[in-house]
């Protein structure tokens, strides 16, 4: 568990450890840089390394200890739904956010096909948040299958956002975020692609973040569009309503 400086979320928390890559997205892993470095300050939870798949299940009595409601991004340094990470121990995490209804659970995953196939063995309750990752026009199939899901609000991060995405279909998503790819050798953004998106939720009337527009300095960069941050998040008391 950690406080987190992701502009979405409040905290982090992960119950997995570890990855593996699988698309374009993850040529610059954020969380295999973080997890070199966390190995070698000596931090037992990442003395394995960031590509064996690792459960913690002492850290499932975590939220359980939260005496307020937090925003949690869940598996920041990990994807929940790998294939190495065993269907009884995601039900196990599952049943942690189910106990904690306070709590908002983001939990965000490239495997979206696995994801599919399981989702029926799930309880969905209203505070967890499920989200896939779409980089390009490529992997556009992972929203169709997040569409299927029984999550009760869907969302896509379109980052880092390598590629023009049009004509997205955002029937039953509820959010979308935007970033750009930063680090040594970021690969550029196109402004007109994130406005092009910004464009398409407004008119899909669905909630659109704007993270950063990431580059070798991203703090310098900011996350300025149309003069302005875009900050919007799902409203989850009108989603319950309708539901």
């Amino acid at each position: 568990m950690a406080n987190s400086s992701i502009e979405w979320t409040e905290m982090t928390w992960n119950p997995t450890t570890g990855c593996t890559k699988i698309s374009s997205g993850c040529k610059f892993c954020y969380a295999e840089i973080m997890t070199r470095r966390l190995k070698a300050m000596g931090q037992e939870k990442y003395k394995h390394g960031f590509r064996v798949i690792k459960t913690h299940p002492e850290t499932l009595e975590i939220p359980y200890t939260w005496k307020n409601p937090k925003i949690v991004f869940v598996n920041s340094m990990s994807d929940l739904f790998h294939k190495d990470v065993p269907l009884e121990y995601i039900k196990k995490v599952f049943k942690v956010m189910n106990d904690n209804p306070q709590h908002v659970f983001q939990v965000l995953t490239k495997r979206a096909e696995r994801l599919f196939q399981l989702n029926k063995e799930l309880r969905w309750t209203h505070n967890i948040w499920m989200g896939v990752s779409v980089e390009d026009n490529r992997v556009l199939e992972r929203i169709d299958y997040l569409r299927k899901t029984k999550a009760k609000v869907k969302f896509l991060s379109l980052e880092p956002l390598i590629g023009e995405i049009e004509n997205l279909n955002l029937k039953k998503i509820d959010w979308v975020i935007v970033g750009g790819e930063s680090g040594h050798k970021p690969r550029p953004m196109n402004p007109d692609w994130v406005l092009d998106i910004q464009e398409q939720c407004e008119k899909a009337k669905v909630a659109f973040f704007f993270k950063q527009w990431g580059g070798k300095n991203k703090k310098a960069a900011g996350r300025i569009l149309n003069g302005r941050t875009y900050d919007e998040m799902p409203d989850v008391h009108e989603l319950v309503r309708n539901s």
